[in-house]
């Protein structure tokens, strides 16, 4: 299932930090920090899929060689407290390919080109090799200063102010995920996923009357792992894969985490049941089918959907296996028009009440048991409660007052007769 994330970090100097060794790190290279006098060899690193760089058009050639442009960046700041380079990091969906996460990737990257004029480094990392296979993600790296053609000029304040920072990373937070999205309608899938808060999504479905929706969205955001439990955790998940067994979380924030996600796919196979339920409905009812066989059918088509989320491809094909029609099931030749479904009912029906079958199915679809004639009335068959009550409401108020003090006095030589009975001179 796809999934949103962005995080915007900064590297300051005050934390130990340099954008020198961010870069190398990320991009798995050798870059020597000329201001530190530290050589930050990353070569070794695996997992990096794909790097590069992006300017503004006025920018010097010098920008294209890594090294050098992250050096100059450290050069550009002189306190010991200063921000050298923002980290933009991102997660790509994994139901998309390799090219197009690099492009949305790109995209992205030039869109903050384009808006501060800043100069970014991407790096494309795959997956960890012990971890979740669909983690792929981006890191951006960009300068703080604007890079122009002399080199590294004036900060980016729109995006350190606090009354327009904000703002800025929620724009660009809502480009992403619109990025996201058009590269999964573009592959089919139907997963989108959304920048905003559970509380903004929560009422925005609740607007447009979806309350099933709502009612998802109505928890708290997924607690953070951290990298020591999230290491444990995994490693718990592989020996569990390995020995043939359920995993069991092994740290409290995990039990949290597995309890969480668990939850949320029971919702959301309870709410894939109940579309299919809906959508069976609507075809059988179209089909001509009463809304008892109709209901049925969307009864069972929702309960025999596949654990693993993929439904039949032709929903009518599903339909006709779930009611008993399917050609795979009974090569027996039916006659059209015959409802197997009624048919079926009619006979638990005999069993159950020991009535005319057709009379109840004919009740059950909505109709009064007087219209199929004198053959089902009163006459023949037990009276219904409805009737009953309706004949004791109409006896007259005399019969009903002398009935109830018969039973009072019925009720009396009872009390009496327990009375007997727990007379302790009398038990044996």
């Amino acid at each position: 299932m796809a999934s949103y994330h962005l995080s915007v970090k900064t590297i300051k100097r005050s934390a130990g930090r340099s954008a020198t060794a961010a870069a190398a790190y990320r991009v798995g290279e050798r870059i020597e920090c000329q201001r530190e006098g530290r050589v930050h060899d990353y070569t070794r690193k695996q997992g990096i899929e794909e790097t590069f760089i992006l300017t503004p058009k006025d920018a010097p050639d010098w920008a294209s060689d890594r090294s050098r442009l992250w050096n100059e960046a450290e050069a550009s700041e002189t306190r010991r407290n200063s921000v050298t380079a923002r980290e933009w990091e991102l997660a790509l969906p994994s139901e998309i390919s390799a090219e197009d996460r690099s492009q949305i990737t790109r995209d992205f990257a030039q869109e903050l080109v384009s808006r501060y004029g800043v100069a970014v480094d991407v790096a494309i990392h795959a997956p960890h090799r012990e971890g979740d296979q669909r983690n792929h993600h981006a890191h951006v790296l960009t300068s703080t200063r604007k890079l122009e053609a002399s080199g590294f000029t004036a900060k980016t304040r729109v995006l350190d102010s606090a009354k327009t920072g904000g703002v800025e990373i929620e724009q660009m937070r809502g480009l992403w995920a619109e990025l996201q999205n058009r590269a999964l309608e573009r592959v089919g899938e139907v997963e989108r996923v959304d920048h905003r808060s559970l509380e903004a999504q929560r009422e925005t479905a609740l607007d447009r009357g979806d309350k099933l929706s709502a009612e998802e969205l109505d928890r708290d955001p997924e607690l953070k792992l951290g990298p020591a439990a999230n290491s444990m955790e995994r490693r718990a998940k592989a020996m569990a894969e390995r020995q043939g067994r359920e995993y069991v979380p092994v740290t409290e924030r995990g039990a949290v985490v597995h309890a969480a996600r668990q939850a949320r796919a029971a919702f959301r196979e309870m709410r894939e049941r109940l579309d299919i339920a809906r959508e069976t409905y609507g075809i059988e009812r179209e089909a001509g089918q009463g809304r008892v066989s109709a209901g049925l059918a969307a009864l069972r088509a929702a309960t025999s959907k596949e654990r693993d989320g993929r439904t039949s491809d032709d929903i009518r094909e599903r339909l006709s296996q779930v009611v008993g029609r399917s050609r795979d099931q009974d090569d027996t030749p039916k006659p059209e028009g015959r409802n197997y479904a009624r048919e079926r009912l009619k006979e638990i029906m005999e069993k159950d009440a020991g009535r005319d079958g057709q009379a109840a199915v004919h009740k059950l679809d909505g109709h009064s048991e007087y219209d199929l004639g004198e053959d089902t009335g009163r006459g023949g068959r037990k009276p219904s409660v409805n009737e009953r009550l309706k004949d004791v409401l109409n006896k007259p108020r005399e019969r009903l007052e002398i009935k109830d003090e018969r039973d009072q006095e019925k009720d009396q030589e009872v009390e009496k007769d327990r009375d007997i009975d727990h007379d302790p001179g009398l038990s044996h």
